[in-house]
């Protein structure tokens, strides 16, 4: 296991454990508790999810050079049928935006414009398209398919969004 595995698995163990000393505004009483972040991914509301995933993931805290490859692993791990929905997501929300499926195929230098078709490689492109330049989109989504999020693994990430789900996943105190 990498070093920033190891990382990884710490923050969100320490999150689940309720470990969250160190973290200034914690909160003191939340009305719901989470066990870890698929805990959180399923129960949490999606007005919870865009106010974490809102003040974490932006290119102004995360730079896009080390966002992308990450996104490119993580969106590799999801099952199929997951691809497709955070594709489907992504290409409406960019549709709303007045950016056809056709022009991002062309545009990304995507293998299809067809969300239920479309590679790992293209979902990717998509989500780096969206982190970088649409970061309210990449948030959108990701509050929509919030999976992803548990395979990201640089470690200031996975600092930045255990900082943020800290102030989600409970309030008690060792």
């Amino acid at each position: 296991m990498s070093s920033s595995e190891q990382y990884k698995r710490q923050i969100m163990n320490d999150l689940a454990q309720g470990n969250v000393e160190s973290l200034e505004d914690a909160p003191t009483n939340t009305a719901q508790e989470y066990e870890n972040f698929d805990d959180f991914a399923q129960r949490s509301s999606a007005s919870e999810r865009r106010q974490l995933f809102g003040r974490s993931l932006h290119p102004d805290k995360i730079s896009p050079s080390q966002m992308e490859p990450e996104l490119q692993k993580a969106i590799a791990q999801i099952k199929p049928n997951e691809r497709d929905d955070v594709a489907h997501a992504f290409l409406k929300h960019f549709k709303q935006r007045g950016l056809s499926d056709r022009s991002l195929e062309q545009q990304l230098g995507l293998s299809t414009h067809h969300a239920s078709r479309m590679s790992a490689e293209d979902v990717s492109k998509l989500a780096s398209f969206a982190y970088h330049s649409h970061p309210d989109i990449f948030q959108e989504v990701l509050t929509e398919q919030p999976g992803i999020i548990k395979f990201l693994s640089n470690p200031v990430v996975a600092a930045v969004l255990g900082v943020a789900a800290a102030k989600w996943l409970g309030s008690h105190r060792k």
